[in-house]
């Protein structure tokens, strides 16, 4: 069942979740430093740190995830690839809200309720990067 399981799973979702991690440890960490360090409120800190950390995955997955099929037009790109995470974060930010409004422990440490709304809009992200943004043909690499 295991072998299956990875045969069914694209080879770039992995290296996905990776940029996925490096995007949320900027999210988380910049949530932190707004929420704990300078008392701003869950809901801006939450945007503010989204923006940076979207801005941090578009780099990582154009240039290692989805090298082979990044467009020529980086602005387009980019501009499809904020439409789609701007998707997901509606979504992560309905279970991010969720989170913190169900539960006391999540409000005073939000990064908890970021974790549950990455992880249920993962797969949303996964499948808008790859079918809707990073739609170039395939590049022929070097031997």
């Amino acid at each position: 069942m295991k072998n299956s399981l990875i045969r069914i799973l694209p080879q770039r979702f992995s290296a996905f979740v990776v940029v996925g991690a490096v995007g949320f440890v900027v999210d988380a960490s910049i949530l932190a430093i707004l929420v704990h360090g300078y008392q701003w409120g869950d809901y801006t800190a939450r945007l503010v740190s989204f923006a940076f950390a979207v801005t941090v995955t578009w780099l990582l997955n154009r240039s290692y995830v989805f090298a082979s099929t990044r467009t020529h037009n980086r602005r387009s790109e980019y501009t499809r690839y904020l439409t789609v995470q701007g998707m997901g974060i509606a979504i992560n930010f309905l279970v991010y809200s969720l989170c913190i409004a169900s539960y006391p422990l999540m409000d005073q440490w939000p990064v908890l309720a970021l974790a549950v709304g990455s992880a249920v809009a993962l797969i949303f992200n996964y499948a808008g990067a790859r079918v809707f943004v990073f739609t170039g043909e395939t590049k022929q690499t070097k031997s």
